[in-house]
């Protein structure tokens, strides 16, 4: 699949895979300045990249686990969605979930890209068929 995609920063890193598409669902983004992280307050994170996402599909913004692991940084929208109409710079909220400021370097990877195919709903509205879990909900299937 090919997708457009426009640098909008000098530092901006293309998303990349690790280990290939063989073996990374997710591509890399990267942070094109530094940004600290203070305990508890979230920030906007830029990648300098726009880009145009086909119609049908969707990106798929994903936290990093070693950020999480190492650092306690997240994502509180995760996983945070771009619209294929959307052109405007990618930028990942970060959060520090930690108790010391953490510091993103430009360069550093932040986040996880993964494109995906979506269906467009058309809703019909009427009665809905019986099935054997009914309106059971939270924990209605056990432990």
């Amino acid at each position: 699949m090919q997708v457009r995609i426009q640098r909008i920063h000098p530092a901006a890193v293309l998303p990349s895979y690790a280990h290939g598409p063989a073996e990374d669902a997710g591509m890399d983004l990267c942070a094109v300045e530094d940004v600290v992280l203070e305990p508890g307050l979230p920030r906007l994170v830029p990648t300098g990249l726009t880009i145009e996402i086909p119609p049908g599909y969707e990106a798929q913004v994903r936290p990093r686990s070693g950020l999480a692991l190492k650092h306690a940084i997240a994502m509180p929208n995760a996983p945070g969605t771009i619209d294929p109409g959307y052109r405007g710079e990618l930028r990942v909220i970060l959060l520090n979930l930690g108790r010391e400021p953490y510091t993103v370097r430009a360069g550093d990877r932040i986040a996880q890209m993964i494109l995906s195919r979506y269906e467009a709903v058309e809703w019909l509205e009427g009665e809905l068929a019986d099935s054997r879990r009914g309106a059971g909900g939270f924990g209605s299937s056990g432990r």
